[in-house]
């Protein structure tokens, strides 16, 4: 271990229900030790997100060792123990039997061996355990190594790896986007050979994986990395044709990131509900695809206030997003918007000065479809010219109007 990562071991700030538990553990005559991302994060001097903890306790053992314990996930060994109100996740060092489907193993084996609980885990750097009152490191596989390199290394065997859960090949390009590493040769080699195993999960196991690629800093090398390995050929051909610059060039936000993939598709919202994501994040990039195509410069103000109707004022942005980013040059155009925006015009019909009763007041009927003609016609006028919307300015309109039907 180098001076470095010592100190930032022993510098490690653990919370207190977490350490309480690691101490039971112990009291207990038990092993128990940080393990996965957590250790990862310390050694890369970020704060962890959460913390994991492994034990040689059996369920049964840490129900003993504890008063309050809940069977999370009992059958996989792992149990939630309440300490002070907060939960803190324990689950017992596993050996997993042969992966039978490509996404679990067909039995899960308890163990008092934590480098055999390590070496099934799937990359180096989150095969390292931590004992923070010992302040212990356990690092079999050089995960130390991996991470001053910068090397996403699956444990022992990729082949082995990616074949028994198919989505480490994802995850393994998930985090060589967001933590900016490089896939070791051999662990990307294996990504191409697996593809049929990455083709058994589960749609919303990769959603999270690819959410998490598109939204990084470098998410144009992750796109292409996913493109490389045949990874997006599996879940996301309609994206194949898009250059990874053109990501880059978006803001940070899920609608205009997945609109700059399927700008081409005609089916975008089948293929984003496909990917399971939200009905409404489906429609918005669906909308923005389909209003893609800009008013000329040159438009008059009417005409852009018309485009505004059409597309409705709160997706003028992602839209100008998407044409900045496939690289056109809407500067000019995007500033009259705004300046039109500013300006608070009708765009709708219930920004009318008047509403359907009062349309009915003025035309002298009931309820009917020319109500609704009537208030279309309203719209199209104050389009054209703002000024009009007022009672007095909506009633005269109305009083030389004529219904079609």
């Amino acid at each position: 271990m180098t001076d470095s990562n010592a100190t930032l071991l022993e510098r490690a700030v653990i919370p207190p229900a977490v350490l309480e538990v690691v101490r039971g553990l112990l009291t207990a005559g038990h092993q128990a030790f940080l393990v996965g991302g957590c250790v990862r994060d310390i050694l890369r001097a970020e704060p962890p997100k959460d913390f994991d903890l492994a034990t040689s306790a059996t369920p049964a053992q840490v129900q003993q060792a504890f008063a309050r314990v809940i069977p999370t996930g009992i059958e996989h060994g792992t149990v939630t123990v309440v300490v002070r109100g907060v939960h803190v996740e324990v689950t017992t060092f596993r050996a997993e039997a042969e992966y039978l489907d490509g996404r679990r193993p067909s039995k899960v084996e308890f163990h008092t061996d934590i480098e055999a609980d390590l070496s099934r885990r799937d990359f180096t750097i989150n095969a390292m355990a931590f004992d923070p009152v010992s302040r212990r490191l356990v690092d079999p596989f050089g995960g130390q190594a991996d991470l001053a390199a910068k090397t996403i290394r699956c444990v022992r065997s990729a082949m082995e790896r990616f074949l028994e859960d198919g989505l480490r090949a994802m995850r393994a390009v998930r985090f060589a986007t967001v933590l900016g590493y490089s896939i070791e040769p051999q662990t990307e080699a294996a990504i191409p050979k697996t593809l049929h195993v990455f083709g058994k999960v589960a749609t919303e196991r990769i959603n999270q994986e690819f959410t998490k690629l598109l939204l990084a800093p470098l998410a144009p090398e992750g796109f292409e990395l996913t493109r490389r390995t045949g990874l997006l050929a599996e879940f996301l051909p309609e994206a194949l044709d898009v250059e990874p610059h053109v990501i880059g060039r978006a803001p940070v936000d899920l609608v205009v990131r997945l609109a700059v993939l399927l700008h081409a598709c005609s089916t975008a919202r089948d293929v984003v509900l496909r990917l399971k994501y939200p009905v409404k994040t489906a429609t918005d990039v669906a909308h923005v695809v389909a209003h893609q195509v800009l008013p000329p410069g040159d438009a008059p103000a009417a005409g852009l206030r018309r485009w505004l109707a059409a597309v409705k004022p709160e997706f003028a942005a992602p839209i100008f997003e998407l044409a900045k980013a496939r690289g056109f040059d809407v500067a000019a155009l995007e500033g009259r918007v705004r300046d039109v925006l500013a300006t608070n015009p009708p765009l709708t019909t219930k920004a009318l000065a008047l509403n359907g009763s009062q349309i009915m007041t003025a035309l002298g009927v009931g309820p009917s479809p020319v109500i609704g003609q009537a208030t279309q016609h309203l719209l199209q006028q104050v389009l054209d010219e703002p000024g009009l919307n007022t009672p007095e300015g909506l009633t005269g309109l109305l009083s030389s109007w004529k219904s079609p039907v």
